[in-house]
């Protein structure tokens, strides 16, 4: 194990020895190529070629070096090694509030997600970020265990002036919450009459708040207590599949909600 652990490390302080190895993996390269394409001294890449043929990564090609079998296994695991780690870097401040228990996604596929905190500034900023996306998209499916007013208002608006279509799979508790005040409940009766829209709920429950907005999947965060700590928005095509593969199931799994349902 040590031995391993020494490896990585003296790959991994230098930025120069990954991206020649990684350069050479690609293809053959002579000294000078790697010289243009890196800018490091031909007698840096000297000392960098020769600890690389020390460790057969890499071999002579004529007046040029080539990646072996094992240094581009090298190469290939190192890449895999940092992208986890960029993954984890960036999803490290939002992790305790992932519902993972509900994601069948490889968080990886998050790394270039982007990720919206509140701050003293803007203490509503993830849903604002929601809202943002709600009133420029034109289709929206959702699977959610809330439906807060903000977003009920912009959906119930875009849909009656035609803006968008929206489907959307709630728990019962949500819509019940909506429904004990007045003025929500007409707007909620509003929408659920529209024919662009389609609500349905679900006894069980959902255990995620997640929105599809054209193609850009939208996950709200909140901890145990209910406190809205951060959103993620996706345009990954992995993330994207996951989550309308959930919404299917959310909305197969669901009653319709009828306008008879919200009377007072």
């Amino acid at each position: 194990m040590e031995s391993t652990l020494e490896e990585i490390e003296f790959l991994a302080l230098s930025a120069n020895r990954v991206e020649v190895l990684g350069l050479l993996a690609d293809g053959r390269r002579t000294r000078g190529e790697l010289g243009e394409a890196t800018g490091a001294s031909q007698a840096t890449l000297g000392r960098i070629l020769g600890d690389f043929e020390e460790r057969s990564w890499i071999r002579r090609d004529g007046d040029a070096y080539v990646a072996t079998a094992t240094g581009r296994l090298v190469t290939e695991g190192f890449t895999d090694l940092r992208e986890i780690l960029e993954a984890e870097m960036k999803l490290r401040e939002v992790v305790d509030y992932l519902p993972t228990h509900a994601m069948d996604v490889d968080l990886q596929r998050l790394a270039d997600a982007t990720i919206t905190q509140p701050s003293q500034m803007r203490p509503n900023a993830p849903l604002s970020r929601l809202l943002e996306l709600l009133r420029e998209g034109e289709a929206v499916r959702t699977f959610s265990h809330a439906f807060n007013e903000q977003t009920l208002t912009v959906v119930q608006e875009r849909t009656a002036a035609g803006d968008q279509r929206f489907r959307g799979v709630f728990s019962r508790r949500a819509i019940e919450a909506l429904a004990e005040e007045s003025a929500l409940r007409n707007r909620l009766r509003s929408l659920v009459g529209s024919d662009r829209a389609e609500l349905r709920v679900r006894n069980e429950g959902v255990p995620i708040a997640a929105m599809i907005v054209d193609d850009v999947v939208y996950l709200l965060l909140r901890d145990e207590n209910g406190v809205l700590r951060a959103s993620i928005d996706s345009d990954d095509p992995a993330v994207r599949a996951w989550a309308e593969d959930t919404y299917d199931h959310y909305w197969r799994t669901a009653d319709p909600l009828e306008t008879e349902a919200l009377s007072p």
